[in-house]
């Protein structure tokens, strides 16, 4: 049985078709020009890796507005609007977090969106796309595409083909011309103009994968060397094949073994799951609270709530829960949670310098699969985070060996601080502090 076509509204009102198949990690991939869903036969190449995806995971597409099945008279064609099409398949998906594909056009909305969603893309792939249009092609030459758009659609749809023979070339066409009209892509192409969506690059803080087709000249090299030097860590890879066919094979070697997928039955660790879990705790503050009364302690931690949110949220954290005297945060990644605690410490310690009462903060950090039900995060993993952090002094950040080893190579120092049984523990666990000072 066919999966089922579902719709999702967007913030502005647009209906959006979007569709859930398989069993696994979650990645959600839009099309670009073509209905994702009954066009299939159309570009079969461009399918079968579909499937090939599905293998393993669970694979959600959608039509961005104006395609396909979804709503196709629409007022807003802006990048603003493929990013609300976005959000709201995201939302729908009932998926927390999952892995994002984007390719083409639909990369700019893609950028955006996980620049702004940091707790719901574990992974960004982004294919043969571009930030800022001009780097693509002159205003001119965008102008007269538009109109080829509008007088000669299935004209304009061949050039949009990612190269191919002659027949896959007219195959593409064809699937763009059932799937919308010339004048919604002539709109859509006039609203690129004057985009830039360079600054939002250094936003995205998950891990970041950018493919590029070397042998395709309507998107010059540059443009996906950009994007890829505009978010930390990300990876770049060219792929140079002159046939669609090894085109599809080489974004498939790509992308296998970075989007997470279920092996054996059983759901493989990855950053959907795999989650580094960072406590917080204000030292002395019981005594804090009855030396000052609680109207001025109350001042106090606004301030230590303040710092706190604008570093979590500076280093891609997501807040769990505040505890009065501290915060539970989850990350994707490791590395950006121990930037984000050594950036606490740090703050803190600036605080204490300029202000007449002092804060001085605990952290401690686990890395594991903790639980996740209604928003909060259970399980081992937590505990221990917890565990840890209770063990550390003033100033200090503390880690497990398993945090440790995760973060070897990354140029952080740490000091070995012995073993403690922790409470409800049968096992010994060896931490570390982080010398942040260096």
């Amino acid at each position: 049985m066919e999966p089922s076509v579902r719709y999702a509204t967007t913030s502005d009102g647009v209906s959006i078709a979007y569709q859930v198949e398989g069993e696994g990690p979650p990645m959600l991939a839009g099309s670009q020009l073509f209905e994702s869903f009954s066009v299939g036969h159309l570009i079969p190449k461009w399918e079968a890796m579909y499937q090939t995806y599905s293998s393993g995971r669970t694979v959600i597409r959608y039509d961005p507005r104006g395609i396909g099945l979804s709503q196709r008279e629409v007022d807003d064609v802006s990048v603003e609007g493929g990013c609300r099409d976005l959000e709201a398949v995201v939302d729908a998906s009932g998926f927390e977090t999952l892995s994002l594909i984007c390719a083409g056009m639909n990369v700019l909305p893609g950028v955006l969106y996980a620049s702004r969603h940091h707790d719901r893309v574990a992974r960004l792939a982004l294919n043969n796309g571009f930030v800022r249009t001009l780097d693509l092609m002159p205003e001119s030459a965008l102008r007269a595409m538009a109109d080829l758009a509008r007088s000669s659609w299935r004209a304009a749809a061949r050039t949009f083909s990612p190269g191919g023979s002659v027949e896959e070339t007219d195959a593409w066409a064809d699937a763009m011309v059932a799937s919308t009209s010339g004048e919604h892509v002539a709109r859509t192409l006039l609203a690129l103009i004057d985009v830039n969506a360079t600054s939002v690059l250094a936003d995205i803080t998950c891990p970041t994968l950018v493919l590029h087709y070397l042998e395709n000249p309507s998107v010059p090299v540059k443009c996906g060397q950009d994007v890829a030097s505009g978010i930390s860590g990300a990876r770049f890879v060219g792929i140079r094949a002159t046939s669609r066919e090894d085109r599809m094979k080489g974004i498939l070697a790509a992308h296998e073994p970075f989007l997470p997928k279920a092996t054996g039955g059983i759901k493989a660790a990855d950053s959907a799951s795999l989650r580094t879990i960072l406590f917080t705790d204000i030292v002395g503050h019981t005594e804090m609270m009855q030396r000052l009364g609680d109207t001025r302690g109350r001042d106090v931690l606004r301030e230590h709530e303040r710092i706190t949110r604008e570093t979590l949220k500076a280093h891609g954290g997501a807040e769990v829960k505040t505890m009065g005297d501290g915060f539970m945060a989850s990350f994707a990644s490791v590395t950006k949670a121990m930037d984000c605690a050594i950036a606490l410490q740090r703050a803190f310690a600036t605080h204490t310098e300029s202000m007449p009462e002092p804060l001085h903060v605990r952290v401690g950090l686990n890395a594991g699969e903790p639980i996740e039900e209604d928003g909060d995060l259970f399980g081992a993993t937590v505990i221990l985070a917890s565990r840890i952090a209770a063990r550390a002094d003033a100033g200090e950040i503390l880690v497990p060996e398993t945090v440790r080893g995760l973060l070897s190579g990354k140029g952080f120092v740490f000091g070995d601080r012995g073993e403690f049984v922790p409470k409800g523990f049968d096992e010994g666990v060896r931490v570390w502090d982080v010398r942040w000072q260096a």
